[in-house]
């Protein structure tokens, strides 16, 4: 990949979405955003904030959170260190 992050922010590649629950098949328009995904490209942090997240990570983010993009056919949220909310372990 050719992208590098800048300062504080991440690239968050999400997970998929939930496609059914139980026996019941979810419908694309009726499917929620998913809220964890992985980390692909980290910035280098800035003066005031150390970068404690690399590239591995699973992460919990916010509903809102991120600008979307879409690279090679793929997409991805790009967003602040600040708005992932935990790392799962």
């Amino acid at each position: 990949m050719n992208i590098q992050p800048l300062a504080d922010r991440v690239l968050v590649l999400p997970a998929a979405a939930e496609e059914k629950i139980g026996g019941i098949i979810i419908p694309d328009t009726a499917k929620e955003k998913p809220l964890r995904g992985k980390i692909v490209a980290t910035g280098k942090g800035t003066k005031d904030e150390e970068m404690i997240l690399k590239e591995g990570d699973e992460v919990l983010y916010g509903k809102y959170s991120g600008t979307e993009l879409e690279l090679d056919g793929e997409k991805y949220l790009m967003m602040r260190q600040s708005d992932v909310l935990a790392i799962i372990k």
